[in-house]
Protein backbone atom coordinates (compact mmCIF):
# COMPACT_ATOMS: atom_id res chain seq x y z
CA UNK A 1 0.00 0.00 0.00
CA UNK A 2 2.77 2.35 0.98
CA UNK A 3 4.75 1.37 -2.11
CA UNK A 4 1.76 2.17 -4.32
CA UNK A 5 1.35 5.61 -2.73
CA UNK A 6 5.08 6.31 -3.08
CA UNK A 7 5.05 5.26 -6.72
CA UNK A 8 1.98 7.38 -7.41
CA UNK A 9 3.59 10.39 -5.71
CA UNK A 10 6.81 9.90 -7.68
CA UNK A 11 4.90 9.67 -10.95
CA UNK A 12 2.96 12.85 -10.18
CA UNK A 13 6.19 14.68 -9.33
CA UNK A 14 7.80 13.53 -12.56
CA UNK A 15 4.75 14.59 -14.54
CA UNK A 16 4.69 17.97 -12.81
CA UNK A 17 8.42 18.46 -13.47
CA UNK A 18 7.98 17.65 -17.14
CA UNK A 19 5.12 20.15 -17.39
CA UNK A 20 7.25 22.85 -15.79
CA UNK A 21 10.17 22.04 -18.11
CA UNK A 22 7.89 22.18 -21.12
CA UNK A 23 6.45 25.53 -20.03
CA UNK A 24 9.96 26.96 -19.54
CA UNK A 25 11.06 25.69 -22.97
CA UNK A 26 8.02 27.25 -24.63
CA UNK A 27 8.66 30.55 -22.86
CA UNK A 28 12.34 30.56 -23.88
CA UNK A 29 11.38 29.77 -27.48
CA UNK A 30 8.85 32.61 -27.49
CA UNK A 31 11.43 35.05 -26.09
CA UNK A 32 14.03 33.88 -28.62
CA UNK A 33 11.58 34.29 -31.50
CA UNK A 34 10.63 37.73 -30.24
CA UNK A 35 14.30 38.79 -30.05
CA UNK A 36 15.00 37.46 -33.55
CA UNK A 37 11.99 39.35 -34.87
CA UNK A 38 13.17 42.59 -33.25
CA UNK A 39 16.70 42.13 -34.58
CA UNK A 40 15.51 41.49 -38.13
CA UNK A 41 13.38 44.63 -38.33
CA UNK A 42 14.59 47.41 -40.60
CA UNK A 43 13.79 49.91 -37.86
CA UNK A 44 14.22 47.90 -34.65
CA UNK A 45 12.90 48.96 -31.26
CA UNK A 46 15.70 50.10 -28.98
CA UNK A 47 15.29 49.63 -25.27
CA UNK A 48 16.73 51.97 -22.66
CA UNK A 49 19.38 49.40 -21.72
CA UNK A 50 20.45 49.15 -25.39
CA UNK A 51 20.89 52.91 -25.66
CA UNK A 52 22.77 53.10 -22.36
CA UNK A 53 25.13 50.27 -23.31
CA UNK A 54 25.96 51.79 -26.70
CA UNK A 55 26.48 55.19 -25.08
CA UNK A 56 28.90 53.62 -22.60
CA UNK A 57 30.84 52.07 -25.49
CA UNK A 58 30.98 55.49 -27.19
CA UNK A 59 32.29 57.02 -23.95
CA UNK A 60 34.99 54.33 -23.79
CA UNK A 61 35.99 55.24 -27.35
CA UNK A 62 36.33 58.91 -26.39
CA UNK A 63 38.26 58.27 -23.18
CA UNK A 64 40.73 55.89 -24.81
CA UNK A 65 40.97 58.24 -27.80
CA UNK A 66 42.53 60.96 -25.67
CA UNK A 67 45.83 60.35 -27.46
CA UNK A 68 44.49 62.07 -30.58
CA UNK A 69 45.71 65.60 -29.65
CA UNK A 70 49.19 64.18 -29.09
CA UNK A 71 49.49 62.84 -32.64
CA UNK A 72 47.21 65.26 -34.49
CA UNK A 73 50.01 67.53 -35.65
CA UNK A 74 52.42 64.79 -36.69
CA UNK A 75 52.81 65.17 -40.48
CA UNK A 76 52.20 61.54 -41.40
CA UNK A 77 49.30 60.27 -43.46
CA UNK A 78 46.76 58.41 -41.33
CA UNK A 79 48.64 58.78 -38.05
CA UNK A 80 45.45 59.67 -36.14
CA UNK A 81 43.59 56.66 -37.53
CA UNK A 82 46.56 54.45 -36.66
CA UNK A 83 46.56 55.71 -33.06
CA UNK A 84 42.81 55.22 -32.64
CA UNK A 85 42.23 52.10 -34.76
CA UNK A 86 42.33 49.56 -31.94
CA UNK A 87 39.85 51.25 -29.59
CA UNK A 88 37.60 52.55 -32.39
CA UNK A 89 37.03 48.96 -33.53
CA UNK A 90 37.09 47.14 -30.19
CA UNK A 91 34.32 49.04 -28.40
CA UNK A 92 31.89 49.35 -31.35
CA UNK A 93 32.10 45.58 -31.87
CA UNK A 94 31.35 44.90 -28.21
CA UNK A 95 28.36 47.21 -28.59
CA UNK A 96 27.12 45.40 -31.69
CA UNK A 97 27.66 41.98 -30.10
CA UNK A 98 25.40 43.03 -27.23
CA UNK A 99 22.84 45.08 -29.18
CA UNK A 100 22.41 42.99 -32.32
CA UNK A 101 20.17 45.45 -34.12
CA UNK A 102 20.59 47.49 -37.32
CA UNK A 103 21.75 50.98 -36.42
CA UNK A 104 23.86 49.94 -33.42
CA UNK A 105 27.12 51.08 -35.03
CA UNK A 106 25.51 54.27 -36.33
CA UNK A 107 24.20 55.17 -32.88
CA UNK A 108 27.60 54.48 -31.29
CA UNK A 109 29.31 56.67 -33.90
CA UNK A 110 26.74 59.41 -33.34
CA UNK A 111 27.26 59.41 -29.56
CA UNK A 112 31.03 59.45 -29.99
CA UNK A 113 31.03 62.09 -32.70
CA UNK A 114 28.46 64.32 -30.99
CA UNK A 115 31.08 65.39 -28.44
CA UNK A 116 33.53 66.12 -31.24
CA UNK A 117 31.14 68.21 -33.32
CA UNK A 118 32.35 71.54 -31.90
CA UNK A 119 36.01 70.58 -32.23
CA UNK A 120 35.93 68.77 -35.55
CA UNK A 121 32.59 68.84 -37.34
CA UNK A 122 34.04 67.15 -40.40
CA UNK A 123 35.13 64.13 -38.37
CA UNK A 124 31.63 63.86 -36.90
CA UNK A 125 30.01 63.81 -40.34
CA UNK A 126 32.69 61.47 -41.67
CA UNK A 127 32.10 58.96 -38.84
CA UNK A 128 28.37 58.93 -39.52
CA UNK A 129 28.85 58.35 -43.24
CA UNK A 130 31.37 55.57 -42.64
CA UNK A 131 29.09 53.95 -40.04
CA UNK A 132 26.20 53.90 -42.52
CA UNK A 133 28.38 52.33 -45.22
CA UNK A 134 29.94 49.78 -42.84
CA UNK A 135 26.54 48.74 -41.49
CA UNK A 136 25.10 48.61 -44.98
CA UNK A 137 27.89 46.28 -46.13
CA UNK A 138 27.53 44.00 -43.10
CA UNK A 139 23.74 43.81 -43.33
CA UNK A 140 23.85 43.32 -47.08
CA UNK A 141 26.09 40.28 -46.69
CA UNK A 142 24.81 38.80 -43.42
CA UNK A 143 21.23 40.20 -43.40
CA UNK A 144 21.42 40.87 -39.65
CA UNK A 145 23.80 41.02 -36.69
CA UNK A 146 22.83 37.55 -35.44
CA UNK A 147 26.12 36.21 -36.81
CA UNK A 148 29.37 37.32 -35.23
CA UNK A 149 30.87 37.78 -38.69
CA UNK A 150 28.58 40.75 -39.32
CA UNK A 151 29.90 42.53 -36.22
CA UNK A 152 33.47 41.65 -37.18
CA UNK A 153 33.04 43.00 -40.71
CA UNK A 154 31.35 46.24 -39.65
CA UNK A 155 33.99 46.88 -36.97
CA UNK A 156 36.84 46.24 -39.40
CA UNK A 157 35.50 48.43 -42.21
CA UNK A 158 34.15 51.34 -40.16
CA UNK A 159 37.22 53.35 -39.12
CA UNK A 160 39.60 52.77 -42.08
CA UNK A 161 36.96 54.29 -44.37
CA UNK A 162 37.55 57.67 -42.76
CA UNK A 163 40.89 57.88 -44.58
CA UNK A 164 39.56 58.30 -48.15
CA UNK A 165 36.73 60.58 -46.99
CA UNK A 166 39.08 62.90 -45.13
CA UNK A 167 41.47 62.89 -48.05
CA UNK A 168 38.74 64.02 -50.44
CA UNK A 169 37.58 66.71 -48.03
CA UNK A 170 41.04 68.15 -47.44
CA UNK A 171 41.84 67.96 -51.14
CA UNK A 172 38.78 69.72 -52.53
CA UNK A 173 36.92 71.56 -49.77
CA UNK A 174 39.40 72.67 -47.12
CA UNK A 175 41.74 75.66 -47.06
CA UNK A 176 44.59 75.67 -44.58
CA UNK A 177 47.39 77.88 -43.27
CA UNK A 178 49.90 78.01 -40.43
CA UNK A 179 51.07 75.02 -38.42
CA UNK A 180 47.84 73.13 -39.03
CA UNK A 181 48.41 73.50 -42.74
CA UNK A 182 51.69 71.63 -42.50
CA UNK A 183 49.96 68.56 -41.13
CA UNK A 184 47.22 68.76 -43.74
CA UNK A 185 49.76 69.30 -46.50
CA UNK A 186 51.66 66.22 -45.37
CA UNK A 187 48.38 64.29 -45.22
CA UNK A 188 47.68 65.17 -48.84
CA UNK A 189 51.23 65.01 -50.10
CA UNK A 190 52.16 61.57 -48.84
CA UNK A 191 53.53 59.20 -51.43
CA UNK A 192 51.14 56.53 -52.72
CA UNK A 193 53.22 53.77 -51.15
CA UNK A 194 53.11 55.48 -47.72
CA UNK A 195 49.36 56.06 -47.99
CA UNK A 196 48.73 52.44 -48.99
CA UNK A 197 51.01 51.15 -46.23
CA UNK A 198 49.29 53.22 -43.55
CA UNK A 199 45.85 52.22 -44.85
CA UNK A 200 46.79 48.54 -44.63
CA UNK A 201 48.18 49.06 -41.12
CA UNK A 202 44.99 50.84 -39.96
CA UNK A 203 42.79 48.11 -41.46
CA UNK A 204 44.88 45.37 -39.85
CA UNK A 205 44.65 47.04 -36.45
CA UNK A 206 40.89 47.46 -36.86
CA UNK A 207 40.52 43.79 -37.74
CA UNK A 208 42.60 42.85 -34.70
CA UNK A 209 40.54 45.13 -32.45
CA UNK A 210 37.28 43.78 -33.87
CA UNK A 211 38.44 40.21 -33.33
CA UNK A 212 39.33 40.99 -29.72
CA UNK A 213 35.91 42.60 -29.30
CA UNK A 214 34.18 39.45 -30.55
CA UNK A 215 36.21 37.21 -28.24
CA UNK A 216 35.66 39.46 -25.21
CA UNK A 217 31.91 39.57 -25.88
CA UNK A 218 31.73 35.78 -26.12
CA UNK A 219 33.51 35.38 -22.79
CA UNK A 220 31.30 38.01 -21.15
CA UNK A 221 28.20 36.17 -22.39
CA UNK A 222 29.52 32.84 -21.07
CA UNK A 223 30.11 34.39 -17.66
CA UNK A 224 26.70 36.05 -17.67
CA UNK A 225 28.03 39.62 -17.55
CA UNK A 226 26.40 40.34 -20.91
CA UNK A 227 23.04 38.70 -21.42
CA UNK A 228 21.74 37.78 -24.86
Amino acid sequence: MVDDETQSLAESLILHTEEIRKAISEKEAAVSMKNETEESRIFPVYRIKDIVFLAVMAACMLVTGAVMPLVGQIPIFGIIQLALALQFSLFPVIGMMKVRKPGALLFTAFCCGALLIFMNTVMFVCMLICAVIAEGAALLIFRSYRKDGACLLAGTVFFPMTLPFLYLYYRFFYSWSGSEGKAVSAFLGSSPSAAIGMSIAVTALCFFGSLIGVLISRELKKSGVIKK
